[in-house]
């Protein structure tokens, strides 16, 4: 199989904080960077660097799980759109996407155009991938809203918007544990680091480009610096 992960997996909020971006933004360059600069500011002009997002956007554990996939076939990008191209090297093979997002659909725009929130069903239905499951990460099991609370809910929200041969070829499921669900080294043909910056907070960059360093990752998109709030 292949193994896509979205950085926003981990990279998320505790609930009720109304101004996080998982329930829903969308991928300008002033959400990658310039928003997370506003949230920061709200929260505590003061604050040295990122430091005042930690609260509210936490790192959630289980990242530490992908070092396991040392070793195998990696790599690194800016969105998750750029996996049209990597799904093209490893064509009709299975996906397991740890994402907070099942990208299967897009609400808004161009259907036919490949952005982050559409690629996998895109990919589905031109045959780039056999099987989908989208893994939900453990902590949406406390966002009530968000697409990995209720399972059952989502499936029937992308029930109009994809063909019934499509759908019946994706799994929802979310992990009882952080990391769990995680399939074996020995499952995988290759993985996929998606940096996500419109979701995921600048606080967590270090770790996510450590892991990238730690996989050997080759960069097909680089990620964002955001190194500073500035």
């Amino acid at each position: 199989m292949l193994l896509s992960i979205d950085w926003d997996a981990f990279s998320g909020c505790v609930p009720l904080v109304f101004d996080a971006p998982i329930w829903g933004t969308r991928d300008r360059e002033h959400d990658r960077l310039g928003a997370w600069w506003e949230r920061a500011l709200k929260r505590d002009p003061t604050a040295p660097g990122w430091s005042a997002l930690e609260h509210d956007f936490p790192l959630y554990p289980g990242w530490e799980a992908l070092e396991a996939y040392r070793g195998l076939p990696a790599a690194v990008t800016l969105s998750h759109a750029d996996a049209w191209a990597w799904l093209e090297r490893w064509p009709g093979q299975d996906v397991l996407n740890v994402d907070s997002h099942h990208d299967l659909a897009s609400f808004s725009g161009d259907p036919t155009r490949v952005r982050p929130g559409n690629w996998a069903g895109l990919g589905l239905r031109a045959g780039r991938v056999w099987d989908y499951t989208c893994l939900y990460p453990h902590w949406h099991a406390e966002l009530p809203v968000a697409e990995g609370f209720d399972l059952a809910r989502t499936r029937t929200e992308l029930a109009p918007l994809l063909a019934p041969d499509v759908l019946s070829r994706v799994t929802l499921t979310r992990m009882t544990a952080p990391g769990a669900g995680l399939p074996d080294p020995s499952q995988v043909t290759a993985l996929l680091l998606v940096q996500s910056p419109a979701w995921t907070s600048p606080a967590h960059d270090a770790e996510f480009r450590g892991l990238a360093r730690t996989l050997r990752a080759e960069v097909l998109m680089p990620p964002l610096d955001r190194s500073s709030p500035d």
